[in-house]
């Protein structure tokens, strides 16, 4: 059974399976229902009720019977209306309570016993009784039943969604897509608006209702007063377009056009403008005249707002030194008076105390007038600010660095000297096995030494000032490469077994000059003397430097001027030759004993130029900045500007992503590739110029040294993740050689497997450095 209130009609339908009642009635008075048919009638007080009747695989019968109170039945399944299951426990009707105030009772139970009133619950014991109940705050007082009810979790839901103007249940769509239910054919027959929803009011003529019984004319009834002809839509259909709109029609030329109606508008709005119809308000004029310094109103609202107004400090009240009769203590003796006029005058007290017997011989004071009128001045004409100062400890503002200890090993101390040159040594190199060690003088003089021991084990003649040694990178090929003067030579140490000898002298031998593009620039010759092989040059060669493969070189003159650029696409020719001429870059091979020349024009004056130590890129450097070229697209790809007055060296990270520019002036730059083409870190360490800079091949570790006759160690760790930033640590620097006027420390290089260093001075010493 469930209660539906239809047009302020409690109506209930009864929903039975019942077969008795089935067979009772009449077979001709019985109308079925198709098994299409469903009411969507919906309980308006508990939407929880059902449909009125659902079928899908048999036809069920209707049965409606008219009960006490015009209620309706109709078969369907058992409500489960919380009204149908518990009854109103008081039975008064619609008697108001308040006629029961002055009682000890409520009403009457349908049995016509009293209903006792039950105490009610103070303030505290309420708020006691939330305090230890959780759910108590899910309890309501029914008033007419004198009864406390607990609210269940569906019941709560259901108030929520009714509180907030949606619908009770989830479960309903009250935007569904409709279309026409199926009515049947006698109830559709004398409907003569099936679309529209309305009570049958009157009664149908007899003569239309002629085939119809009492039971048919009652379904009649029922369905045109409560069963709306509308159900949900199924889209039975899919298309493939159907995200596409209704209708592509461009948009119509009337939005593009002016409105006509706005124009009348705004031309009626001018019109009353004009004549005066609408009046706008006037903004206030200023006052012309106010007061110059303001009154004492304006003054406080100033000193509340603290922002404008800044009060003076108040002058320094009168010690007991200013006193017409002091104690004796405050009053100057002659000769610490006669110590004032040595003081500056900042510094010198501006009144000196002195004792009157009585009052009446005190003078008037001489800088009365005067200490006035610095007062007035400081009162309105001297401006104030408000400074906001914040106590940072200076040690807090330093970037937290690791301990130096836990960045162990890193060379800290001289372990080994190396002595045998007689001038400033100009340049060092260490063979790739670690075990050799070349280096060239101002002397003339190019010697090897061993590594561990010190020992000489060779020395060459070359009677020119060496400025730049180099050892070739392949352990199978320990040849020497030296810029001394205007020449170049490539020697053999003689080291290694006979088969690398003999691979050695072949790749050594010249019979005669071989050809080149420019002979302008360069010839190569044999060297008789040592055995190698000696390329002449016009002008002097600043430094040497030879590719990973070992088989190109260049080197650098930085005293010639550069002329026009052209890059020429060399990919095979790793190691550039940089001339002040306008044929200023040229490559040797060594195996073909040839030169290029594939830089037509640099801009700029070129200092150095450095290889990338996997890829076929190289890096030259100018007085500003460093041009980075790619060898295998022939092209320009990236140019990094240092902001430094002069370059002096160039080092490339084993990484290859990584940079570190030395400069003239005691900066060195950190360049991330990667990031910018600005420098990443500028450290200012030395006072004087930066003669080289180095890093090592395996350990985090790079170097600097200067003419101040020191050398900087530092942490530099590259990590493999690129959103985090390189780590610079200072870590050591290095004393030790002694100053000349040649300079400090010329030329520093790494161990390629030790964590130590090999420093070169001006003092024809070299120094190895270790952990």
């Amino acid at each position: 059974m469930a209660k539906l209130k239809i047009r302020d009609k409690k109506v209930k339908i009864a929903i039975t399976k019942d077969k008795k009642k089935k067979d009772k009635a009449d077979p001709e008075d019985v109308v079925e229902l198709p098994v299409e048919y469903s009411s969507p009638i919906r309980d308006e007080e508990h939407s929880d009720s059902r449909d009125v009747s659902q079928s899908s695989d048999s036809e069920r019968s209707c049965e409606i019977n008219e009960v006490e109170g015009n209620d309706l039945h109709h078969p369907a399944e058992e409500s489960d209306s919380s009204e149908d299951e518990v009854a109103p426990r008081n039975t008064i009707g619609d008697v108001p309570l308040g006629w029961y105030k002055d009682e000890e009772h409520i009403g009457y139970d349908i049995a016509g016993r009293k209903i006792k009133k039950h105490a009610r619950k103070d303030k505290i014991e309420s708020f006691l009784a939330g305090v230890d109940d959780s759910k108590n705050w899910r309890k309501i007082y029914d008033e007419y039943n004198d009864e406390e009810v607990e609210l269940t979790k569906k019941e709560m839901k259901l108030i929520k969604r009714l509180l907030k103007g949606s619908t009770p249940h989830a479960e309903v769509d009250p935007y569904a897509v409709c279309t026409h239910s199926y009515i049947p054919f006698p109830v559709f027959k004398y409907i003569s608006r099936p679309l529209q929803f309305y009570p049958y009011r009157g009664k149908a003529p007899h003569t239309k209702l002629n085939k119809l019984n009492v039971v048919s004319k009652k379904i009649h009834d029922f369905v045109v007063t409560n069963i709306l002809f509308f159900q949900p839509y199924v889209d039975w259909f899919d298309w493939e377009d159907k995200g596409h709109p209704l209708s592509n029609a461009p948009e119509p030329k009337r939005r593009f056009i002016p409105s006509k109606w706005e124009h009348k508008k705004v031309v009626k709005y001018i019109r009353a403008i004009r004549k005066g119809w609408i009046k706008f308000e006037k903004p206030e004029e200023e006052p012309r005249h106010y007061l110059l310094w303001g009154d004492d109103s304006t003054s406080a609202e100033n000193k509340r707002q603290g922002l404008k107004y800044i009060p003076a400090p108040k002058p320094k009240l009168a010690g007991h030194e200013e006193s017409y009769n002091p104690s004796l203590e405050y009053i100057p003796t002659q000769e610490e008076i006669n110590s004032y006029q040595l003081m500056y005058e900042e510094d010198r007290p501006k009144f000196i105390p002195k004792r009157y017997e009585s009052l009446r011989n005190v003078p008037a004071y001489e800088n009365a007038l005067k200490e006035g009128f610095d007062r007035c001045l400081d009162l309105y004409l001297c401006p104030r600010t408000r400074k906001k100062r914040i106590n940072i400890d200076p040690e807090s503002l330093k970037p937290k660095l690791p301990s130096r200890k836990d960045l162990k090993p890193y060379p800290s101390k001289c372990y080994l000297e190396y002595l045998g040159h007689s001038g400033p040594v100009k340049s060092v190199s260490v063979e790739i096995s670690g075990q050799w060690l070349a280096s060239g003088s101002t002397d003339g003089t190019i010697r090897l030494w061993e590594v561990e021991t010190g020992r000489c084990l060779k020395v060459w003649e070359v009677g020119q000032p060496v400025n730049h040694v180099a050892w070739n990178p392949l352990p199978q090929l320990p040849i020497l490469a030296v810029s001394a003067g205007h020449d170049v030579l490539l020697l053999d140490t003689g080291l290694g077994d006979a088969e690398e000898q003999h691979r050695i002298t072949e790749l050594l031998h010249m019979e005669e000059s071989a050809s080149t593009d420019d002979k302008d620039l360069v010839s190569w010759a044999r060297e008789e003397l040592y055995g190698g092989i000696r390329l002449k040059h016009r002008k002097a060669v600043a430094n040497v430097e030879w590719h990973r493969k070992g088989d190109y070189f260049t080197t650098v003159m930085p005293r010639d001027i550069l002329g026009t650029s052209c890059f020429y696409p060399l990919a095979n020719f790793l190691f550039i030759h940089c001339s002040r001429d306008t044929k200023a870059v040229l490559l040797h091979q060594l195996s073909k004993k040839q030169t290029h020349n594939p830089f037509k024009k640099l801009r700029g004056l070129a200092v150095s130029a450095v290889f990338h130590p996997t890829r076929s890129i190289f890096f030259i450097s100018t007085k500003n900045h460093i041009r980075i070229y790619d060898l295998l697209k022939s092209k320009l790809i990236n140019k990094l500007e240092t902001g430094l007055q002069e370059v002096s060296s160039v080092a490339v990270h084993p990484g290859g992503d990584n940079l570190i520019v030395g400069s003239k002036e005691g900066k060195m730059c950190w360049f991330d590739m990667d990031l910018s083409s600005r420098p990443y870190k500028i450290l200012k360490t030395h006072p004087k110029d930066i003669t080289n800079v180095a890093f090592h091949r395996s350990y985090p570790l790079f170097a600097s040294s200067s003419e101040d006759c020191t050398a900087y160690v530092f942490h530099g760790m590259v990590y493999s993740d690129l959103n985090q930033n390189p780590l610079i640590v200072p870590l050591e620097i290095l004393r030790g050689h002694a100053s000349s006027k040649y300079g400090g420390v010329l030329d520093c290089k790494f161990h390629p497997r030790q964590p130590w260093l090999f420093t070169a001075g001006a003092d024809s010493v070299i120094k190895l450095y270790c952990h």
